[in-house]
This record gives C-alpha cells, sequence and structure tokens, in this order.
C-alpha cells in the first residue's frame, strides 16, 4: 500500500501548473505568439551579468572537486559567512555563519523550517491570500493549517488575527511582498503582528514562531520598503530565495536566517539542520552557493517589470476592471467580474488569456496575473483583455 495522500498530491497538480502545463500544448497547436501566458512565476528578466561572469571566474579560479564536489550539509562555511555579514550591514543585525543554512530555494527552506517546528496537534497560521503550497508544506509536516481570511487592503487586522491564534498554534507564516497579490506589508501591520504573537506566545507560555517567505524581498517600486522582521520580532526565521532578484530559479538556491535573538536559538537551529537531515535537502547546490555569496545586493532589472505592472494595471483599470496596485513582487490580482473565478478564467481561456483563479490561494473572486513576461506579450494580449471586459459589461 502506497501512501494515498503522496499518490493524490501527485496525480492533481496545483492550478498553476495546469494552467501552464495547458499553455504548452496550446501554444504547440496554434503558436507561442497566440498564446497569453499569464500563468506561471517565471523570470522573464535575464539574469544580470555579475551571475555569469562569477560563474566563468569560479570555473577559473576553483577545482571542479571544490566547485562541484559537497560543502557541509548546511552549506560553505564562507558562504553562509558572507550571507550573514551581507544582511547584519544591510538590517543592523547580528547574524553569524551558524546563523544560515542553505537551502534548495524558498521551498525547502519553508519545508525545512515547518518541519523543524511542527510537532502533533500544532496550527500553521497564514494570512490569505497565499501561496497555495503552504498548505501543502504545514500538512505535510503534521500541522493543521489555518488560513485567515483577506482585509480590504490585504493588511493585518490586529483584532481578527488574535483571535485566530490559540494555544496549539506554532507558526505564522508571512509572506511580502505577497504572491499573489504583490502587497507589501507596511510597517504599522507588522508592529500589530509582532505586537500579537508577542501577547500570544506570554499567554500560552511558549513562542510562536514567524516564518518569514522573502523571495521577492527586492522587487519593490516606487521607493516601497520592505521591514525587515527580525527587527520587530525576536523567534523569527527568515526564508529567503536568489529566484526572483537573481533571474535563477532552476538553480534552486536560498537559505534560512534563524534570528540570533531567538529563544533557545541554538536548539532551533540544531532542528533546522535536522530536518535538512531528515528530508534529504543537506547541501544545497554547491556552485551556485559560491555564486549567490558573490552577487548579493544585485538584482535583476527590476524596471522592466515596474514597465509591465503600469502598462497592464493601468490598462485593465481604464478597461473598467477592479485591481489591486502591487508594490512589488511581479503579480497583479483582478477582482474577477463574476464571483466564480474558475469560471471566469475560462472565459479568458476561449481567447487564450491564462490567468490563475484565486481560490486555492484562499481569496475567492480574483485572479493572479503573473506580468514576470515580455512587454510585447502584455502589449499583444491588451485587446484580449479589453474584449473580455466588454463581454462582461465593465465600461
Amino acid at each position: 500500500m502506497i501512501n494515498k495522500k503522496m499518490e493524490q498530491l501527485g496525480k492533481v497538480r496545483s492550478v498553476i501548473r495546469e494552467l501552464f502545463e495547458y499553455g504548452k500544448k496550446r501554444k504547440a497547436e496554434i503558436g507561442e505568439d497566440n498564446v497569453f501566458d499569464f500563468s506561471l512565476g517565471n523570470p522573464s528578466v535575464p539574469a544580470p551579468d555579475c551571475v555569469n561572469e562569477t560563474i566563468r571566474a569560479l570555473t577559473e579560479e576553483m577545482s571542479s572537486l571544490q566547485l562541484h564536489g559537497y560543502s557541509s550539509a548546511q552549506g560553505d562555511a564562507g558562504v553562509r559567512k558572507a550571507i550573514a555579514d551581507y544582511l547584519n550591514k544591510e538590517h543592523g543585525e547580528s547574524f553569524t555563519a551558524d546563523s544560515i543554512y542553505m537551502t534548495v530555494g524558498a521551498a525547502a527552506s519553508l519545508t525545512i523550517c515547518l518541519n523543524a517546528l511542527v510537532c502533533e496537534g500544532d496550527e500553521v497560521v497564514a494570512f490569505a491570500p497565499f501561496f497555495p503550497e503552504y498548505r501543502v508544506f504545514s500538512e505535510s509536516a503534521g500541522a493543521k493549517f489555518v488560513a485567515l481570511a483577506p482585509t480590504e487592503d490585504f493588511q493585518v487586522d490586529e483584532a481578527a488575527f488574535a483571535k485566530a491564534i490559540n494555544q496549539n498554534t506554532k507558526a505564522v507564516i508571512v509572506n511580502s511582498p505577497n504572491n499573489p497579490s504583490g502587497v507589501v506589508l507596511t510597517e504599522e501591520s507588522i508592529k500589530a503582528l509582532c505586537r500579537v504573537l508577542k501577547n500570544k506566545s506570554e499567554e500560552y507560555g511558549h513562542p510562536i514562531y514567524l516564518i518569514t517567505d522573502e523571495p521577492y524581498r527586492e522587487l519593490v517600486y516606487d521607493d516601497v520598503k520592505v521591514p525587515f522582521i527580525t527587527k520587530y520580532y525576536d523567534n523569527c526565521l527568515v526564508c529567503y530565495s536568489f529566484s526572483k532578484s537573481l533571474s535563477i530559479p532552476g538553480e534552486r538556491i536560498g537559505y534560512i536566517a534563524v534570528s540570533p535573538k531567538m529563544d533557545c536559538e541554538r536548539d532551533v537551529y540544531a532542528a533546522i539542520c535536522g530536518a535538512g537531515r531528515a528530508l534529504g535537502y543537506v547541501c544545497a547546490p554547491c556552485m551556485f552557493q559560491f555564486v549567490a555569496a558573490r552577487c548579493l545586493g544585485q538584482t535583476a532589472d527590476v524596471s522592466v517589470y515596474k514597465h509591465n505592472r503600469d502598462l497592464l494595471y493601468n490598462a485593465l483599470c481604464d478597461y473598467g476592471y477592479k485591481c489591486i496596485k502591487p508594490d512589488g513582487a511581479f503579480y497583479l490580482f483582478l477582482k474577477t467580474p463574476e464571483d466564480d473565478a474558475s469560471a471566469f478564467c475560462e472565459n479568458a481561456k476561449k481567447k487564450e488569456l491564462l490567468v490563475v483563479p484565486s481560490d486555492s490561494f484562499g481569496c475567492p473572486g480574483y485572479v493572479r496575473i503573473s506580468y514576470c513576461v515580455s512587454t510585447k506579450q502584455i502589449e499583444n494580449a491588451l485587446p484580449a483583455f479589453k474584449a473580455l471586459a466588454e463581454e462582461y459589461g465593465l465600461k
């Protein structure tokens, strides 16, 4: 007998992946330029020059064994120190190399953290809208997943959040800039969030951990600032990926940063190492550990995403759609003109528009549009978006 839960996860892909696979099939049928695929958050901007330059330099400077061999289980010590030093310089923190655990991207960071923290009967809380895999990751670690309904502005409702926390709450996941909305949590929301967590931790006599999922940290526009949450809350684990900032999603490289101010910080870090071992996630891709360490602070050309955002957001609003204006990431969250987001997506498909219904994000009645595509694709898709708006009588 096999694990039926895993069988079901394997047989039924996420709605995002289903749309992506449909898009590939449709492009083969009618031509790539005739399908407007906004399904996947796959960076369209090339990696910054430092990435390829560093790869070339590493192949000349390092032996094959150094570059392609195993690192320490938690990652190369020099790489971890470089990341700690960078975070300290940027955010005034006190990380050390032994605060950092190198991972196979942000998904591994999250699953390692959850498996390190969760015990039987624990609950994990996330704010809707949330990346759908949070539910999968949490439940696979043995937790009950609790989704909080969104506020109108997708910020933190302190009173509602406090009601959702109970003695079984082990961790809260936040994602800012947010996938799928592009919303950045304000400092006021962060302070409200942390106030509740501090008060509830004291009330129940155990720490409630804050897990921050931060692959989009540098992808922000119009001088918006992303608060670094360890400055506001001690029992915090930062999950980071270089996939979006450096446009290297296929290289699967990221890290966990364990706050040095955390209760029993050494025990938590040991649990992170143990979870990585149990899950088989030791020794993240070695060459890209070194690449990441030398490219800290660099990003792909974010101005392209800003241009795409402005082009798409302004056009859709002009057509009569109601959209959340994203301050970061590369997603636009559009309120559907009918209650059934999936039905809207099926109508969009008839015009070769592939957008993701929001139900699995915990926020019905919206669709996610990934604008990390070529500007030409957006320009070519606008007439289809306009025609769809006219069919719904939006203008």
